[in-house]
């Protein structure tokens, strides 16, 4: 639905270096009636993909650690966060991305995911929206290592933890990450444990 209250949109490019960070100046209609000029920037990274691999015979999750900067340089003293896996689309589709995500970051090779919900993660500066998903995991489809992709630098730790341990480890503090959290309280509510 087009939004009758902007007008007037100019952007202007401030940085192409890793992602894009743009400068949208814009006329926005308040209730009043009357308009105002505003700035904002948006940061586009592009869209991802996130998803909780859990097992229910076991009452377990996969979850990695990687090191973050952004965190770091915002007091995560460690850098290291605790994670699901995730990726940026990169021109797929959600669902064969987070496939191929599956197996680079956590070396599981799974063929049924569950798209559950989707989510503007910070939508005061950041475009991306992230698709959710669900699967179920076995030992037997563990087909590699894991660890990230060389070339795209991640150094990914692979972590199984029991449900109720990556639950207690968002009261602690141990995780974070907001679509970590999401997920996990998805099977919470869901009872994906029941």
């Amino acid at each position: 639905m087009q939004n009758d209250g902007i007008r007037n949109i100019k952007k202007e490019l401030l940085s192409d270096n890793w992602y894009t960070l743009n400068k949208f100046t814009y006329e926005y209609q308040k209730p009043d009636g009357s308009w105002e000029t505003q700035y904002r920037e948006a940061y586009d990274r592009g869209n991802g993909a996130a998803i909780l691999l859990y097992n229910q015979k076991k009452g377990t999750v996969i979850l990695t650690r990687q090191f973050r900067m952004p965190t770091y340089v915002n007091g995560n003293s460690s850098g290291m966060m605790i994670e699901v896996c995730a990726g940026l689309l990169d021109g797929e589709n959600p669902e064969n991305c987070i496939k191929k995500e599956v197996q680079e970051e956590t070396g599981y090779k799974v063929d049924n995911v569950q798209k559950v919900f989707e989510s503007y993660m910070s939508p005061g500066s950041v475009t991306e929206i992230l698709y959710f998903f669900i699967a179920e995991y076995e030992d037997r489809m563990k087909v590699s290592d894991g660890g990230g992709v060389d070339e795209e630098t991640e150094n990914i730790e692979v972590l199984e933890y029991s449900f109720e341990k990556a639950l207690r480890m968002i009261q602690t503090g141990e995780i974070k990450d907001a679509k970590t959290i999401m997920l996990l309280q998805y099977a919470q509510i869901n009872a994906l444990f029941s």
